[in-house]
């Protein structure tokens, strides 16, 4: 169904697990799903077309009933570091905040051939999920306290055209552990926060 106002397609059909028809799905959301699957970790998709701006993002949280969470790759300046992080939607990228936090200086936003090399994933798809990819860990998870602190996350299945939605603990306990990646718990201030 489309949405007009907005120009973006929607399913507004609330799955349970991996499509039934695979047949055009990528290699990278089908070896998604057969982790997940692997791990007997239950989830709900939502199937959409890539989604243009925050407020498409929003109405799919809304759907899937959860906070947007924000997945961005990051790197240092000197480009031999590597980050994925996870933080609420409602929270802002402070570079200075987290440089401080992890002991990193000048982070920025990584160049996309470094987010295709380490997790087969393209813009607008970064994803926690992608980390299954990244076999030699150069890729170090961040994750905002607030985001651990929520029942249930969501992220995309390394595409940008479907969201799936499962409980952080599963994240934390299962997947993580199954591909091999730990995480550092960083401290992101809120909008209502003053920075120190």
């Amino acid at each position: 169904m489309s949405d007009a106002s907005n120009n973006f397609y929607i399913d507004r059909t609330l799955y349970y697990g991996k499509p039934e028809d695979l047949s055009d799905r990528l290699e990278k959301e089908i070896r998604t799903y057969d982790l997940l699957d692997r791990l007997e970790i239950p989830y709900q998709r939502l199937d959409h077309a890539p989604l243009p701006t925050i407020d498409a993002c929003r109405e799919v949280d809304s759907l899937l009933n959860i906070d947007i969470c924000k997945n961005l790759f990051l790197c240092n300046a000197k480009k031999t570091e590597f980050f994925l992080l996870l933080l609420p939607g409602k929270k802002k990228f402070r570079t200075a905040c987290l440089s401080k936090q992890i002991g990193s200086s000048r982070l920025s936003f990584a160049d996309p051939e470094f987010m295709i090399e380490f997790l087969d994933i393209t813009p607008g798809s970064v994803s926690v999920l992608g980390l299954m990819n990244d076999k030699d860990n150069k890729v170090q998870l961040l994750i905002d306290k607030d985001v651990l602190l929520s029942e249930f996350f969501s992220c995309h299945p390394c595409i940008n055209t479907s969201s799936l939605k499962m409980k952080t603990a599963d994240l934390i306990n299962q997947i993580l552990p199954a591909i091999n990646h730990s995480f550092i718990q960083v401290d992101l201030p809120g909008e209502s926060d003053s920075i120190q």
